[in-house]
């Protein structure tokens, strides 16, 4: 299937490693063109040449998401390098953080990069006629999938859910439309699942045991589900959360 991003511009925060990497392959892939970025600046050039090897069109630069001008920075010369957005997937996360400082750490990492980005995308895709913008949530951010103490992880999770929703309705008249997706566990070795395998692997054979399909995502799964509800394809979705989780969450959706 064509998905029609031949010629779109997209933008796409951690987008070195796990599901951001995968979804900036992906969009290179169907003909996009491609901005993105990390922390690591060593990491962002070796993935960028990579792509630009393969005959992507590429911009990408080190940035430190949780600081607003940085990342607004960013965002404004990835427009110009690549001639507008059309595509934005915010998708940086702090992870399950622990000790005192999680609850600032969650905010700054999970949802304010969000909240900023939306801000500054919005008048860059009303220029283009429109856009598509994906906020990675997880499962985490509404279902207690198994017991775990309280975190800001789920909270700031639920957050997004709920920020991102807002933004669909209040975005859709100027033709811009907002998704969320929620991944379960996804497994890829060094992410937080190929940790806790090789560290405490009782959690993750109990965790492993309560999937339906028997077996954890891989990134190329979500990305695939991020670029779809991104593709203009899916043109008429607006405000849905998309669940990747093999059958994990027990649910039913109206």
């Amino acid at each position: 299937m064509d998905l029609g991003l031949k010629g779109k511009r997209a933008i796409v925060t951690g987008g070195t490693r796990g599901i951001g990497r995968a979804t900036v392959e992906l969009l290179a892939a169907e003909g996009a063109s491609v901005a993105f970025c990390a922390r690591n600046a060593d990491v962002v050039a070796e993935v960028a040449a990579e792509l630009t090897a393969k005959g992507a069109t590429v911009f990408a630069k080190a940035v430190d998401v949780s600081k607003e001008a940085e990342l607004k920075g960013f965002i404004q010369e990835a427009a110009a390098a690549l001639g507008g957005v059309d595509i934005y997937v915010s998708n940086v996360t702090g992870g399950s953080l622990k000790g005192a400082e999680q609850w600032q750490q969650s905010l700054e990492l999970d949802l304010l990069p969000l909240v900023h980005g939306i801000d500054e995308v919005t008048p860059l895709m009303e220029a283009a006629g429109g856009g598509s913008i994906i906020a990675l949530s997880s499962t985490f951010g509404f279902d207690n999938v198994w017991p775990s103490s309280p975190n800001s992880y789920g909270a700031f999770k639920a957050a997004i859910l709920r920020h991102a929703s807002a933004a669909a309705h209040a975005l859709a008249s100027k033709g811009i439309r907002v998704n969320s997706v929620s991944p379960g566990p996804v497994y890829f070795e060094d992410g937080d699942w190929g940790k806790i395998k090789a560290g405490r692997p009782e959690v993750y054979e109990k965790v492993l045991g309560s999937i339906p399909l028997g077996r954890m995502g891989k990134p190329e799964e979500v990305a695939a589900a991020i670029v779809m509800l991104a593709s203009p394809v899916t043109g008429y979705t607006v405000g849905t959360n998309l669940v990747c989780d093999g059958g994990m969450t027990v649910r039913t959706q109206y």
